[in-house]
């Protein structure tokens, strides 16, 4: 994986080849952080990524000058390799090893910008449940941006909250945030007359 832009640009990372993972890929990532650098200035963001596997997402928020960033993972060495390259690197990053449910059910804090990737073949209502306790817990906050990364199979357009989504290659990425689908439905139509 590469780190795309910021104090690290161009930086290569080598993660352990035994990894239960599937990395963003470099050309959705670089999306992603283009949609969400025309919302938010990335240094000093509060972030929590979930299912953060590699670490992938959590280093190009920190290369780029967003700290803290909580990373979560239920794999022992996803969490131990985060560890250490946050260490290498000199990243803000607490990587913490946990199963992501239990994690937001008991977690207190709010964040800027909460990413989740969870397993694409994961069933629908854990995709839906994710959502439903950043919200319910207020770990989000009032300006912020929920980004959860999908497959076509699992769409999460039906939940309070969801803003937008965008597919880039077999991934999509939907976005939701505190406005409401009827005040996103309205702009879209005042913009379409």
């Amino acid at each position: 994986m590469r780190i795309i832009s910021g104090k690290y640009k161009g930086r290569r990372i080598s993660a352990p080849k035994n990894l239960p993972v599937r990395p963003t890929t470099d050309m959705s990532k670089e999306a992603l952080f283009n949609i969400i650098n025309n919302h938010f200035n990335f240094s000093g963001l509060k972030v929590l990524d979930l299912f953060s596997g590699t670490g992938n997402i959590s280093y190009e928020f920190a290369s780029r000058g967003s700290a803290p960033i909580v990373s979560v993972d239920g794999d022992f060495g996803c969490v131990k390799f985060i560890k250490q390259t946050a260490s290498e690197f000199d990243f803000d990053i607490a990587a913490i090893r946990s199963d992501v449910f239990k994690f937001l059910e008991k977690h207190k804090g709010s964040y800027d910008i909460i990413f989740a990737d969870p397993p694409y073949g994961m069933d629908q209502a854990s995709f839906d449940k994710v959502i439903k306790l950043v919200f319910e817990n207020e770990l989000l906050e009032e300006d912020g941006m929920m980004v959860v990364e999908h497959s076509k199979y699992t769409p999460l357009d039906h939940l309070i909250h969801f803003s937008y989504k965008k597919s880039y290659g077999g991934s999509f990425f939907s976005f939701f945030e505190f406005e409401s689908n009827e005040a996103q439905d309205i702009e879209e139509g005042t913009e379409e007359e």
